[in-house]
């Protein structure tokens, strides 16, 4: 399928210049924004600390719970809500493994003493784990001389948790007379449960906790990662074709991750591990976009089309337009749906794929192939200069 019939547009003339002014002001903003801030700012994966997905039934303000933490954990707090739901990340640092078991432990009382309304000595349904489920449901229903087996009691604790736990409840029982509904609940059963729990305000989704050595390690096997991977790039490419080919495309890789980088600087935006995969993909994009317009340059060389260098250049990258079109475009209407609609957990992912496939794409183009262009009309320069005879000089007259 071809969007274009046999297009001629001047890449490398005055189109060149505007994208590439804006990529060094893209560039420059970014390595500012770095300097200004101190470098990227990582997330939890890379620094360490805990991370806290709470579901509520009535969300509190974000500045609400970060005040009510703050009175008891003395670190940092972030609180983030999430778009078109009740729930809301929390995360926090801490010095090392012990204090962060500390914190969040800390965490989950502060959030129970502010947005739990305790009723005596009940247990709250909502964030009790299944054991202390079973654990309270097996003295109170002896004291209600309902006779129950332990497997009969594992096998009703059980369903009573994966009826919380599954949408759309998703951990937040509202009503217990909606335990009704599950397998082998009986009148008595429920009114024991009634005199015993009570249902919660929130439920804590789940909680990540990454020691501060461990997110060293990680940040460092990330750098490591995508320099292995631009190197072993630059290596294949120098093999398949020619040595400057791979230090265009290794550029252009290059340009791209740093202004994504910068970019995510600049809207304050984490870096995870999440993030680190999407910018492992863009490299693969990016390469692979770059090399599909140096095959056909390969292809044109070997055919003997006729004109300049520039001119092949410009022909292939014609020829290969609506190829990158199809595919940039079609994988961009991915990457801006699960940026639109993914979520606070996929948003850094989807932003670095996003940013990535728009500059990848122009970066294929005005700065992979300029960089060949110069390299190769710089060459022919010096040897043209270098198979000038030497002018002898002229005798003078005495």
């Amino acid at each position: 399928m071809e969007i274009f019939k046999q297009p001629k547009f001047d890449f490398l003339g005055r189109m060149m210049w505007p994208f590439i002014i804006l990529s060094l002001l893209l560039t420059a903003a970014g390595i500012v924004s770095l300097a200004v801030k101190g470098g990227p700012r990582y997330g939890i994966d890379f620094t360490g600390g805990a991370l806290m997905d709470v579901n509520f039934i009535k969300r509190p303000e974000a500045d609400q719970i970060r005040a009510a933490l703050r009175q008891k954990i003395s670190s940092e707090i972030e609180v983030q809500t999430v778009t078109n739901s009740q729930e809301v990340l929390i995360s926090t640092s801490a010095r090392d493994d012990s204090a962060l078991q500390i914190v969040r432990a800390d965490m989950i009382s502060t959030l129970n003493s502010a947005f739990n309304k305790s009723e005596g000595t009940k247990l709250d349904l909502n964030t009790a784990p299944q054991s202390a489920i079973s654990e309270r449901l097996r003295d109170a229903l002896g004291k209600a001389g309902v006779g129950f087996s332990d497997d009969q009691l594992a096998a009703l604790t059980k369903a009573i948790a994966a009826y919380r736990d599954t949408p759309p409840r998703s951990g937040l029982v509202t009503n217990l007379d909606d335990l009704s509904q599950v397998p082998g609940m009986t009148p008595q059963i429920l009114s024991v449960i009634k005199q015993e729990f009570y249902p919660g305000n929130f439920t804590v989704r789940s909680v990540e906790i990454v020691g501060p050595k461990i997110g060293a390690d990680l940040r460092q096997q990330a750098i490591n990662v995508v320099l292995i991977a631009l190197g072993a790039m630059l290596v294949y490419i120098a093999f398949r074709f020619e040595w400057i080919y791979g230090v265009a495309a290794v550029i252009a890789v290059f340009h791209d991750t740093i202004i994504t980088i910068g970019l995510f600087s600049l809207f304050g935006k984490e870096i995870d591990l999440t993030v680190i995969a999407a910018l492992l993909t863009l490299v693969g994009y990016s390469m692979n976009d770059t090399i599909v317009t140096f095959d056909r340059i390969r292809e044109n060389l070997k055919l003997g089309v006729r004109g300049s260098f520039t001119d092949i250049v410009n022909l292939s990258i014609n020829q290969t337009l609506s190829r990158t079109i199809l595919t940039s475009g079609l994988t961009f209407l991915t990457a801006i749906s699960l940026f639109i609609f993914g979520g606070q957990v996929l948003n850094g992912f989807s932003f670095a794929l996003v940013v990535g496939i728009i500059v990848g794409t122009y970066s294929s183009i005005f700065v992979a192939s300029p960089i060949l262009v110069f390299w190769r009309n710089l060459a022919q320069s010096r040897r043209a200069s270098d198979s000038r005879p030497a002018v002898m000089p002229k005798a003078v007259k005495r």
